[in-house]
Order: C-alpha cells, then sequence, then structure tokens
C-alpha cells in the first residue's frame, strides 16, 4: 500500500481511497487524519474552517 506520510511531525488529512488507486476496498467517504505536533487550538480551529467550508456544520 502506497504511503503519504512515513513518521514525519506534521498534521495530514488524506482521502485513502485515492491513495490507494480503483482496486481499493477503502470506503469512498473514509479519511484519515494523522495528528503531528502543532498546537491542539491551531489543529481545531483549521479543522473547523474546514468544515464550515465544505458545509459539515449545522
Amino acid at each position: 500500500v502506497p504511503a503519504t506520510s512515513l513518521g514525519g511531525v506534521e498534521s495530514l488529512i488524506e482521502h485513502r481511497r485515492t491513495i490507494e488507486g480503483p482496486d481499493s476496498v477503502t470506503p469512498a467517504t473514509l479519511l484519515r487524519l494523522s495528528v503531528g505536533i502543532e498546537d491542539a487550538g491551531d489543529l481545531i480551529a483549521d479543522l473547523e474552517a474546514a468544515l464550515e467550508r465544505a458545509g459539515c456544520t449545522g
């Protein structure tokens, strides 16, 4: 399986199915979140902003 991060310290969100290719059995709706060493408040703010921009907030 192709890897997109091998122990980096930065946070990363990836769509595994895209990385794995057309034969992937990973659900199309799955996003993988790898949390790095950034400030927790910054990560939360970034995630909230991304979800709002994507129309995923109530």
